[in-house]
């Protein structure tokens, strides 16, 4: 695909059905990637600071704040896709050591293939479920850990629980971030698990949220960063309302009553995020 330049959409199949590779007219070298229908990644080759899912373009402020501009950091990303936030990371901090825990290993050699990683970046791929490969870390080992996984999309129940949370915490280093993305909707009761499930192990959290789901009107992406240390609200909040699509930070006093009386969640109780149907591409 990338190599051939060719416009038209190309079908593969991959361990989890079907993956469409289409050109983005909006990018000399940009494609989107959808898995059984649902657009999963945006990858621009020629430009992979470009995020043009908003969810992702929240997280990309994330990493940008999570340690001094440029320098390295050592990331571990639970769900791969197209690998757009590893090939974030690698060129906003040069030298970052990176892995990746993406399950469906036809859909890496996929990616690898058709919009190829630079030899001289540092991120491992492996095929294995993300929780497995989480639990195989050494302790203390990251700076960063970024939860991306969709199942049918749909978060899986086994990535939703406080037995999850406190893996990365073991994996986190001191001061170290988890971010995640979810999607849910109206009353958001699955957010609100998440949120009291995180914070009953991490200290202090924050919600990155569109206004419109924050309300109730729509579905859509919900960011959850937590870490053991205090979070940059000041700068997210800026580089929030400056998006295209601004969204809010909710912390503190504002997060506890969105959190209201939602319970822990744990592997006993945990269940995948509500199926959403009809969603078209992140955010919409």
């Amino acid at each position: 695909m990338a190599g051939s330049r060719r416009a038209a959409p190309t079908t593969h199949r991959v361990d989890s059905g079907s993956a469409t590779l289409r050109r983005d007219p909006g990018g000399c070298d940009a494609w989107t990637l959808d898995v059984e229908g649902t657009l999963q990644s945006h990858v621009d080759l020629a430009d992979p600071t470009r995020l043009s899912f908003d969810y992702t373009r929240r997280i990309g402020h994330v990493i940008d704040l999570v340690a001094p501009p440029g320098a390295a950091v050592d990331a571990i990303h639970l769900g791969g896709g197209g690998l757009t936030l590893p090939r974030y990371v690698a060129a906003t901090r040069p030298g970052s050591r990176q892995r990746v825990f993406e399950i469906d290993a036809a859909l890496t050699e996929l990616v690898r293939r058709e919009l190829p990683l630079p030899s001289s970046w540092r991120i491992r791929v492996g095929a294995v479920d993300a929780r497995q490969g989480l639990a195989a870390l050494k302790p203390a080992s990251a700076d960063l850990v970024v939860a991306d996984v969709f199942a049918a999309a749909r978060t899986p129940a086994h990535l939703a629980s406080v037995e999850l949370v406190r893996e990365v915490a073991r994996v986190l280093r001191p001061g170290g971030t988890y971010v995640a993305n979810l999607v849910d909707g109206p009353p958001l009761w699955f957010a609100r698990g998440q949120v009291a499930t995180v914070r009953a192990v991490l200290r202090r959290v924050a919600v990155l949220i569109d206004a419109g789901i924050l309300r109730g009107r729509r579905h859509g992406n919900v960011i959850v960063v937590a870490s053991g240390a205090r979070l940059p609200i000041g700068g997210l909040g800026h580089r929030c309302a400056a998006d295209p699509v601004p969204s809010r930070v909710v912390a503190g006093e504002a997060l506890t009553r969105f959190t209201g009386s939602a319970p822990v969640v744990t592997d006993r109780t945990a269940a995948a995020s509500p199926a959403l149907v009809g969603i078209a591409s992140p955010d919409v």
